[in-house]
């Protein structure tokens, strides 16, 4: 196992050996390895999935998502084709990519990588005050009186005096 984290804080690189990352897992889906702690900018896993698992469509996230494939078989489906995935494969998915995995009759492991969201500060208020401030093309949260997303450039929504 990983030796450089602790909870709490990312202290430095992580080295997995192909004996941590090969884990058979238990359950259809096992999180054989996640990038746990505070202070990191980075959300990452290694994942496996039992021979035959679908995890069917998803509608994609808010954030683009990296995913290689470290052992097994299986495939991607993306917008109705199928793209065979096996060890060195790998694929960049941009934010809101409707995408399905499913694995072969010898499982797939993979990894994943995005960038990672801290959780806001509790004493923020309801989040939905919030909702005028986050960039509807990337999420990001933008500061008060923006008109343009200060990450992507894309315009804000525009609320009604007093409702924000």
């Amino acid at each position: 196992m990983p030796t450089n984290q602790q909870p709490g804080h990312v202290q430095g690189p992580v080295l997995l050996g192909p004996h941590d990352t090969g884990a058979p897992g238990r359950g259809p889906v096992s999180v054989v390895w996640a990038l746990r702690g505070r202070g990191r900018d980075l959300d990452a896993a290694v994942v496996r999935l039992a021979p035959g698992t679908d995890l069917g469509e998803d509608a994609g996230a808010g954030h683009g998502l990296l995913l290689t494939v470290l052992a097994g078989e299986g495939e991607l489906r993306l917008a109705g084709t199928r793209f065979p995935l096996a060890p060195g494969a790998l694929a960049w998915l941009p934010a809101r990519t409707p995408h399905a995995l499913r694995a072969g009759a010898r499982g797939l492991t993979y990894t994943t990588a995005h960038r990672h969201r801290p959780p806001a500060p509790a004493d923020l208020g309801d989040p939905a005050c919030l909702l005028a401030h986050v960039c509807p093309h990337c999420d990001h949260l933008s500061p008060d009186g923006a008109r343009f997303c200060p990450h992507c450039g894309h315009p804000l929504l525009e609320t009604a005096p007093g409702s924000g």
